[in-house]
């Protein structure tokens, strides 16, 4: 049960942590960054339900881990639009264009209600640390990951 809980609650902190360096940093989000942190709050709630349901403990421990996955999976691929190895499909991720020939005031129309940031422009949280906040995000999704399916395979075991 406590393993689970663990792995619930270090879930949840992912995006918790993203949201709040945006109020604390005054970072930015892209649509990929809000994409990575959905997966984890499904995580969180398998992994809560892995803990309080034993004998669907396997089952919905690995569907939170699955779901841990999807999130960096999202992030490996927000690391590839970052250093320019594909484009996003995603229309959120893309900069704004101005047409020619068109007014100022079509222009302005075709803005977005609220800036959004690029996809392809990678956040650093950690000054001289190569590595983006997507990158980060894979990273902690590998472990995560891991871990949780260690909890899963001694859980088993016992």
């Amino acid at each position: 049960m406590l393993p689970m809980l663990l792995v619930a609650a270090l879930a949840a902190a992912a995006p918790i942590f993203a949201r709040a360096s945006e109020g604390i940093w005054g970072i930015a989000p892209c649509e990929l960054c809000l994409w990575q942190r959905w997966p984890y709050w499904v995580a969180a709630g398998l992994a809560l339900a892995a803990a309080l349901l034993p004998r669907r403990r396997g089952l919905l421990g690995g569907l939170a881990i699955l779901a841990i996955l999807a999130s960096g999976a999202v992030g490996a691929f927000h690391v590839g639009v970052e250093q320019g190895w594909w484009p996003s499909p995603l229309p959120g991720c893309q900069v704004p264009r101005a047409t020619l020939g068109g007014s100022i005031d079509d222009m302005l129309k075709g803005l977005s209600a609220a800036p959004s940031k690029p996809c392809d422009a990678p956040t650093y949280l950690v000054p001289g640390l190569p590595l983006s906040m997507a990158a980060m995000n894979l990273l902690y999704a590998l472990g995560l990951s891991g871990l949780g399916l260690i909890f899963l395979r001694r859980g088993a075991k016992a």
